[in-house]
C-alpha cells in the first residue's frame, strides 16, 4: 500500500465517514530481529516469538504493549518447526523434525532430546498441559502420548498413550481441546480435553461435508476448522467450501452437538473473537462480519464491513486534533506497508493478528460506538451492549446515552419500556453475579466514561478448563444442561456494563426533567414503568425518583393521580418523600394532609410537629407531643408560632396547655416573656 492510500486508511479509521465496525490499531507489536528465519505464537502463554539460528526472542502479548522489550534466550542451531515455552516458562520445546523434539531448560541450559520411531510414526505436533495428568502431550501419525517431567526437566515419562490413526490435529490452550483427524476425506474425529480437572474423552464424531459434481470427497484441512470459546462455551467452526458455509459444533460432556451455520462469501476465510463476539473475516471480499452467537438468530450483527487500520484510539476530540494525530502517526508507520488481508497474515484466535510478511503483530479492536450508530433497533442495541465485558464503560455510556435519547425523542412507552426492562434486568443479574461496579464520581456526566480494569488483565486468565463446570451467564433459557465449557473466559469480570437504578436516576432521568416538564405526563408514564421494573426485580431505587414524581404530578396539576400514587405505595414512603408532599400540597391541601399522614405513619414525631405548628394545629402539635412523649421539641416553638400568627386566642391557650402540662412552667422566662407579650397586646384576654 503507498503513501497516499495508506494515509486515507488512516483518515477513513478517524474520520466521520468511516465504515468499519472492526479494526486493528497503531502502534504494532514489531519485531525488528536481523537475521530472523522464523515468527511464531505461543498461545498457552500469548507469547509471540522469533527465532535466528541459536537464539530465541519472546515478546509478553497479554497485556498488549508494543513497547515491551523481548526475553531472549540461546539455544543449539537447527531448524525449528515449532516452538513454545512450558507453562511455567521454565523450559523451551523445540520441533525440530517430524521425529524429534528438543526440550531446552532456561536456568541450567540443559538439553533433553525426545524421538518417536523414526518411519513407523511421525511427530505432527506437541503442546504443554496443565492437567495433572501429564506436562506435554506429543501428538503423532499413530494417536497422543502423555508425558510427565520431573523439575529439573531431566527426563519425561510416558504417562498414557491415546491410540489413533492421525492425519492432522488442532489444538488451542484458551480451549485445552485437541482433535485428532483421521479417515480418507479428514472428518472424523477423537477429541480430548485436558484440563486442570483431568483428560476427558468426547465421542468419536464426523463433521458434515457437501458434495459437488467435481468433488465427491472433499477433504477437510486443518485449516478449516477453528476452536474458539464465545460466551464460556467451546465450539468448533467448520468451513464448507462446497456449500459455503461455516458450521458450527458446540462441545458438550457426552456428545458434539451441530448447532445451525453461517452463510460464508469467500472461499478464504478466517476467524478471531472479541469480546465474546464472532468475526468471520472474509478474506478475498476483504470485510468481516460479526455474529453474537448469544442470540437464536444466526443474522449478523451488523452489515458487512472492511477491517479498517487507525493511527490512534477513536476519541471525541476536534477534527484539528485528529489531523495532528494522523500527522504524528505517519511518520512513526511510514515503513510499514500495511495491505488488509495479505497472504502473509495469520489469524489468531481470541483477537490477534500476525503479519507474517512485515513481522508485526496486531491487535483486533471493537468500535462499539459505530456498531451502535448503525443498529435502529433499540432494544435489540441496548442487550447487546449488557453483553459486552471488554469495554464495559464505553458500553456503559452508550447504554445511558440510548435511554437519554429514546426518551428525549418522545418514542412510545412501550419501546422505552423494553429498554428499561432490559438494563433493570442486566442489572439485577449483575448484581447476583457479584459483577456490578458503580460510577463512583458522582460528579461526572453521564457522557464521561469512568476508570475501568485493564481489559487485556480482564480477559487473559491462565486457568484451566473444567468439564464439570456450568457457564449460567446470560443463558436466557436458564438451561441447567451439563456444558463441556472453558473457564478461561467464564470467570466473572471485575466490571460490568451494568447501570443501578440510582444511575438511570442520576444519568437519564434527571437529565431529561427539565426538557420533559411540559410533557410530564409522557415521563411520568415512564418512570411508573421503571419502578414497576424495579419492583418486579426486588431492587432499591434512589428516593429522588420519587420525589421528581410528586414534582412532574404537582406541575401539571394532577392532584387525584398524586394521591392515587401515594395511597397505592407507588410511590413509597420516606421523608423524603413526605416533605415533598408537603411542599406539593401548599396548592393543594389534600395532598399535603398526605404528606402529614406519611410522616405520622413513619413515626418522625417531631417533623410532624413541626410541621402541624407550621400549619396552625398548635394545640393539636402539642397534644401529640404529650401524647408520644415527644422531647425534643421545645416549648418556645409553639409559643412563637402563636404570637407570629396575631391571634392572641391561640397564644393564650398554648400558655394554659403548657402550664398544664409543664410542672414550674410559670416561673421559666418563656412564660414571663409570653405572658408579657400577651398582656401589652391584648388585656381583654385572660390567662
Amino acid at each position: 500500500m503507498n503513501m497516499s492510500s495508506r494515509n486515507s486508511s488512516a483518515q477513513a479509521g478517524v474520520g466521520s465517514g468511516a465504515l468499519s465496525h472492526v479494526y486493528i490499531h497503531h502502534p504494532s507489536l514489531r519485531c525488528n530481529i536481523p537475521e530472523s528465519n522464523g515468527l511464531f505464537y505461543d498461545d498457552a502463554n500469548r507469547l509471540l516469538i522469533c527465532t535466528t539460528s541459536s537464539q530465541v526472542f519472546s515478546w509478553e502479548t497479554s497485556p498488549f504493549n508494543p513497547d515491551v522489550p523481548p526475553s531472549v534466550d540461546s539455544i543449539s542451531e537447527g531448524p525449528i518447526l515449532s516452538i513454545r515455552f512450558s507453562l511455567d516458562k521454565k523450559a523451551i520445546a523445540v520441533q525440530r523434525s517430524d521425529c524429534e523434539i528438543q526440550l531446552f531448560n532456561r536456568e541450567t541450559k540443559q538439553i533433553l532430546n525426545h524421538k518417536c520411531k523414526a518411519g513407523s510414526e511421525s511427530i505432527l505436533g506437541f503442546f504443554w498441559s496443565d492437567s495433572p495428568l501429564c506436562d506435554l502431550a506429543t501428538v503423532k501419525t499413530s494417536g497422543m502420548d502423555l508425558f510427565a517431567c520431573d523439575s529439573m526437566l531431566n527426563s519425561l515419562r510416558l504417562v498414557e498413550t491415546k491410540k489413533a490413526n492421525v492425519n492432522w490435529y488442532i489444538y488451542t490452550h484458551e480451549t485445552r481441546l485437541v482433535l485428532l483427524a483421521s479417515g480418507l476425506q479428514c472428518k472424523t474425529f477423537n477429541g480430548f480435553q485436558l484440563s486442570t480437572a483431568g483428560v476427558v474423552r468426547l465421542p468419536r464424531f464426523e463433521m458434515t461435508m457437501a458434495r459437488s459434481e467435481s468433488n465427491s470427497k472433499p477433504i477437510l484441512s486443518a485449516g478449516d476448522l477453528h476452536l474458539v470459546t464465545v460466551y464460556g462455551r467451546i465450539y468448533c467452526l467448520q468451513v464448507d467450501r462446497e456449500a459455503m458455509l461455516l458450521h458450527l459444533y458446540r462441545f458438550y460432556r457426552d456428545a458434539v452437538v451441530q448447532q445451525g451455520s453461517l452463510p460464508i462469501y469467500s472461499s478464504k476465510l478466517s476467524v478471531n473473537v472479541v469480546d465474546n463476539l464472532l468475526l468471520v473475516h472474509q478474506i478475498d471480499a476483504k470485510v468481516v462480519i460479526i455474529y453474537d452467537l448469544f442470540v437464536d438468530s444466526r443474522a449478523p450483527v451488523s452489515a458487512p464491513l472492511p477491517l479498517l487500520w487507525r493511527g490512534y484510539q477513536v476519541s471525541e476530540t476536534s477534527s484539528q486534533a485528529a489531523n495532528k494525530e494522523i500527522e504524528s502517526s505517519e511518520s512513526s508507520t511510514s515503513n510499514e506497508n500495511i495491505v488488509m488481508y495479505e497472504d502473509g497474515w495469520t489469524f489468531l484466535v481470541p483477537d490477534l493478528i500476525l503479519d507474517q510478511t512485515n513481522k508485526v503483530l496486531w491487535k483486533i479492536h471493537l468500535d462499539l460506538e459505530a456498531i451502535s450508530a448503525s443498529s435502529s433497533d433499540r432494544t435489540s442495541l441496548l442487550e447487546f451492549l449488557q453483553r459486552r465485558k471488554l469495554e464495559a464503560n464505553k458500553a456503559k455510556q452508550l447504554c445511558l446515552g440510548i435511554a437519554r435519547a429514546i426518551i428525549l425523542e418522545r418514542r412510545p412507552a412501550t419501546q422505552v419500556t423494553q429498554a428499561i426492562d432490559v438494563l433493570v434486568t442486566a442489572y439485577s443479574y449483575s448484581v447476583k453475579a457479584g459483577t456490578y461496579k458503580e460510577i463512583k464520581n458522582e460528579n461526572a456526566t453521564a457522557s464521561t466514561p469512568t476508570p475501568g480494569a485493564s481489559p487485556d488483565s480482564e480477559r487473559h486468565r491462565q486457568s484451566g478448563s473444567n468439564i464439570d463446570e456450568e457457564v449460567e451467564m446470560n443463558l436466557s433459557s436458564g438451561s441447567q444442561e451439563n456444558m463441556f465449557c472453558a473457564d478461561e473466559q467464564q470467570e466473572s469480570q471485575l466490571s460490568s456494563p451494568a447501570i443501578s437504578p440510582d444511575e438511570l436516576y442520576k444519568f437519564v432521568f434527571t437529565s431529561v426533567e427539565e426538557m420533559m416538564v411540559e410533557e410530564s405526563e409522557y415521563l411520568v408514564a415512564i418512570i411508573t414503568e421503571f419502578l414497576r421494573s424495579i419492583s418486579a426485580e426486588k431492587l432499591k431505587v434512589d428516593l429522588n425518583i420519587y420525589v421528581m414524581t410528586i414534582k412532574l404530578l404537582a406541575y401539571s396539576k394532577r392532584f387525584a393521580e398524586l394521591s392515587l400514587f401515594t395511597t397505592n405505595k407507588i410511590i413509597e414512603p420516606s421523608k423524603e418523600v413526605a416533605f415533598q408532599l408537603l411542599d406539593s400540597g401548599r396548592q393543594n391541601i389534600r395532598v399535603r394532609k398526605l404528606g402529614l399522614d406519611m410522616l405520622r405513619q413513619l413515626s418522625l414525631h417531631h417533623d410532624y410537629i413541626s410541621s402541624l405548628v407550621q400549619d396552625g394545629y398548635y394545640l393539636e402539635a402539642l397534644r401529640y407531643a404529650q401524647k408520644h412523649k415527644v422531647t425534643s421539641v421545645r416549648s418556645s416553638m409553639f409559643l412563637e408560632a402563636a404570637f407570629a400568627s396575631n391571634d392572641m386566642q391561640h397564644l393564650a391557650a398554648i400558655l394554659r396547655v403548657l402550664s398544664e402540662l409543664i410542672p414550674g412552667f410559670k416561673e421559666t422566662s418563656e412564660y414571663y416573656t409570653f405572658y408579657g407579650l400577651l398582656n401589652d397586646t391584648s388585656s381583654s384576654v385572660a390567662v
